[in-house]
């Protein structure tokens, strides 16, 4: 009896699941890119679960009629290859025909599609790689796949993923990688009804998508880079030297439209910044390498993450001399011409420049700035630019300023995106190093590279409490022990009644509040960090804040009440200026910190100034 089998076609795929399908953000990869050699002009994302429990990706491409729609779940059938020399001269996304059947055999899966001009469509549904069902369905435009309760079927597989938020990161980066390549395509991205990125086409200008994915504030420091040379074009942009990350996830490479990850690449990169760049910054580069399709291998890697240059050395040359040229020339300084060479602009030293940082803060000494800056609370005028050399309130959100040539500032993080204060990358507050206070009020630190950092403390202390105090709600657990705090207060009638009313609201918040006869009210315990605060003005506070008595008790309803326990919590802990010690676990908290839910006083904690901005400032 023989000892060798075949094994069954489910059992393959399930095998080659295991090398195409490693998470869900592979399977969003994968049929992107189908609807990317679709010729789709708009692709959609719509994820649940993070993913796991469910994906749904449409296109508006050329679909598929049914005979077309019954192949492609077969191991390795492909409309991209014909023969064997086809292999060498790929221009697809995809073309080894595994994923569709891949995917198919470790979740619920079903396709929606139909050819552009016909009367009925094609649905086809299975479960596990089994047998399909294929049924008529109503005629649209391009293709919908939706994968369901992936690795149903392999629990050992699906144990083995990370929680929903971490394979949800991943997903959204699976999108935002595809979307960089191609421009032209407008792509979006949901999350159980939630937007994660929403990118219409933009090929007239491409920074408008990087934008899209690494935030607005990168916008202004996109500068393009172009070297052509025989069989290598490199096109893209790169940022100036004054916008960076403190890791990798900037540096974007793509090799004929297709996201790879190439040592090589990202280290000609790194060297060619390596004169510019403060140690542990790493820049934002979006390249384009177009080679001739037969001087590249795609089919190195199961994910095709990987290629293989025929000439390596060119390519990184082409590279090096692309970001050389631009990095030389100093777009973002008007660097001046050197009257006695040939008329090149020259490039700015590196070295001087933590010399302009203390010339600077001389001269701001000597300026005498005056006493605190106000807040976006005190200033009368806190939408309006501020003054030539001046910081601008913390916390508000001044008219947009000529960064480059003429006198002005940095944006201050929150800025660039009024919403959210998303700006620091991660790890950015533990980093800073404190040097002092300005007007007895503000922490001046100095940031990556010798940048300038002005922290308001009542905005961090806000920002740094509204994330404990949301994180407390949304705990199984419920919220930490509350703490003693004994008083009674005598209200205004439409207060007492409001937090008599809202009682249970206010105990899922942690306080213990009880009517003492008539408006007085008897408060017993509250959250901590609000012991000591003037209680009186935070009940009256609470009482404008708490939802409805009829109101789910959850993170949304309760939004507004924790944003008022928030900012006075703040408004006590900072009464009195932060010691060493206080300031670094305040630091340590923000880089823990959630800055998507806005704070009552705004969402700008820090305005920083560059060591770029400084050396123009100091001249």
């Amino acid at each position: 009896m023989a000892r060798i089998a075949r094994l069954s076609d489910v059992l393959i795929n399930k095998i080659a699941a295991g090398e195409v399908v490693e998470r869900p953000a592979s399977v969003v990869k994968e049929l992107m890119e189908n609807s990317l050699d679709a010729g789709s002009s708009t692709v959609r994302v719509d994820l649940s679960g993070g993913g796991v429990d469910r994906i749904i990706v449409s296109d508006d491409g050329h679909g598929m009629g049914r005979q077309d729609a019954t192949l492609c779940l077969d191991r390795h059938a492909t409309s991209k290859l014909r023969e064997l020399d086809d292999l060498f001269h790929i221009d697809s996304m995809g073309f080894r025909g595994e994923a569709v059947p891949a995917i198919a055999s470790v979740s619920r899966f079903s396709i929606h599609t139909a050819e552009v001009g016909a009367d009925v469509g094609t649905r086809v549904t299975l479960e596990g790689g089994l047998d399909p069902l294929i049924e008529d369905a109503p005629p649209r435009t391009g293709t919908v796949i939706t994968v369901e309760d992936l690795f149903f079927n392999v629990p050992a597989r699906r144990k083995f993923l990370r929680r929903s938020d971490t394979e949800l990161k991943h997903a959204e980066e699976a999108v935002v990688r595809l979307a960089l390549a191609n421009p032209e395509v407008g792509f979006f991205a949901t999350h159980e009804g939630n937007e994660l990125f929403s990118s219409p086409a933009c090929p007239e200008d491409p920074r408008e998508r990087i934008a899209a994915a690494l935030g607005p504030a990168v916008h202004p420091h996109l500068f393009p880079v172009e070297e052509r040379r025989l069989g290598v074009s490199v096109t893209g942009f790169a940022a100036s030297p004054e916008f960076t990350f403190p890791n990798a996830r900037g540096l974007y490479t793509f090799v004929n439209r297709r996201f790879v990850r190439d040592r090589g690449l990202i280290g000609t990169i790194q060297r060619s910044y390596q004169d510019f760049l403060a140690a542990g910054r790493q820049p934002v580069v979006v390249l384009n390498i177009d080679v001739d399709p037969v001087a590249v291998d795609v089919n190195v890697h199961p994910q095709k993450l990987e290629v293989r240059f025929a000439d390596a050395r060119g390519v990184y040359e082409a590279i090096s001399a692309a970001l050389n040229r631009m990095l030389r020339a100093a777009p973002w300084l008007g660097a001046g011409v050197d009257p006695a060479s040939t008329g090149a602009p020259q490039p700015r030293d590196a070295a001087h420049y933590a010399l302009a940082v203390e010339r600077f803060l001389t001269r701001a000494q000597e300026a005498s700035w005056g006493g605190p800056l106000p807040t976006a609370m005190d200033a009368p005028n806190a939408g309006a630019p501020p003054l030539s050399g001046a910081p601008a309130p913390m916390g508000a959100i001044p008219a947009p300023l000529p960064f480059a040539g003429a006198p002005g500032r940095a944006p201050a993080f929150g800025e660039a995106q009024p919403q959210l204060n998303e700006a620091p990358p991660p790890g950015y507050f533990g980093a800073l190093r404190p040097m002092g206070m300005l007007g007895g009020r503000f922490h001046v630190c100095e940031g990556p590279g010798g940048t300038l950092v002005v922290l308001d403390p009542h905005a961090a202390l806000e920002r740094a409490r509204l994330t404990a105090y949301l994180r407390a709600l949304e705990d199984e657990q419920g919220p930490p022990p509350p703490s003693l705090f004994g008083t009674t207060l005598e209200l205004p009638l439409q207060a007492a009644k409001a937090l008599v009313e809202g009682r249970e609201a206010l105990t899922r918040l942690g306080f213990d509040v009880e009517p003492f006869g008539g408006t007085t009210l008897a408060l017993k315990t509250v959250p901590p960090g609000l012991e000591g605060v003037d209680a009186r003005a935070l009940l009256e506070a609470l009482a404008r804040a708490l939802p409805p008595r009829s109101a789910a008790l959850d993170a949304v309803t309760l939004a507004e009440a924790i944003r008022v326990m928030a900012c006075h919590a703040a408004r006590r802990a900072g009464a009195s200026p932060l010691t060493d010690a206080q300031l670094r676990a305040l630091l340590g908290e923000l880089d823990r910190a959630d800055f998507h839910p806005p704070c009552i006083h705004g969402t700008v904690v820090v305005l920083e100034m560059p060591l770029l901005e400084l050396e123009r400032r100091a001249r």
